[in-house]
C-alpha cells in the first residue's frame, strides 16, 4: 500500500516546494501583510522560478523589514541602493523601485476598501475558485478574474503585475484553488 501524500506535480521531489505546497500554497489569504508579501514575492519571480524565490523568501523577509509595506513605502534612495547591493535577493532596479511604488499603492487600497483583503476578494466574489484539474498542466496561465485584477492593479500604478503573475499571486493566496483533484490538499484548501 504506497502512504505517500499525492501532491501537484509542479513541486516535484524538492523539500523546500514540497513544504510550500503542503503548507501555503492554495491556502486561502485574509491578512495584508500575508498580501503583500506574496505580491512581492511574485513580482520578483517574473522571468525566473518559483523555487528561486522561495530560497531566497528569507533574504527577502531580512532585506525588506519583514514586508512592512508602511516601511517600504518610506524607502528613500539609500535604502534602494543598500538592496540593489544585497546578493541575498534578486537585485534588479526595476523590481526593487516596484516594491516601493506598489507598498504605496498596496496603503491607498486599504483606505478605499478597508483592507487590501478587502479589496482582492472581491475579484472572486469574496470565495475561492475551486478548479478541477487532473494535471498541473491543466490549470491556464491566466483567466477571465486575474485579467480584470491586473488591470485595476495597473490601473492604479502597480508595477509588475501582468494577469500571468496576478495568476500565479491568486494561486498562490488561495483565491483560486488550483490543486490537481488528486492531491491530497485539494480538498483540505
Amino acid at each position: 500500500m504506497n502512504l505517500e501524500k499525492i501532491r501537484c506535480g509542479w513541486c516535484g521531489n524538492d523539500p523546500l516546494y514540497m513544504k510550500y505546497h503542503d503548507e501555503e500554497w492554495g491556502v486561502p489569504v485574509k491578512d495584508d501583510n500575508t498580501f503583500f508579501e506574496f505580491l512581492v514575492l511574485e513580482t520578483f519571480q517574473a522571468g525566473l522560478s518559483w523555487i528561486t524565490i522561495l530560497r531566497k523568501r528569507e533574504n527577502f523577509r531580512e532585506a525588506f523589514d519583514n514586508f512592512d509595506y508602511k516601511k517600504i513605502a518610506k524607502y528613500d534612495q539609500s535604502k534602494i541602493d543598500t538592496l540593489l547591493q544585497n546578493e541575498g535577493i534578486i537585485r534588479n532596479k526595476l523590481k526593487v523601485h516596484s516594491a516601493v511604488t506598489n507598498a504605496k499603492l498596496f496603503m491607498e487600497i486599504q483606505k478605499e476598501f478597508g483592507s487590501f483583503s478587502n479589496y482582492i476578494w472581491g475579484f472572486v466574489n469574496n470565495k475561492p475558485i475551486k478548479n478541477v484539474w487532473k494535471t498541473h498542466t491543466d490549470a491556464p496561465a491566466t483567466t477571465v478574474e486575474s485579467d480584470a485584477l491586473s488591470k485595476d492593479l495597473k490601473k492604479r500604478g502597480f508595477k509588475f503585475v501582468g494577469s500571468t503573475i496576478v495568476y500565479a499571486f491568486m494561486q498562490a493566496t488561495g483565491l483560486v484553488n488550483d490543486h490537481i483533484e488528486s492531491c491530497f490538499q485539494y480538498h483540505k484548501v
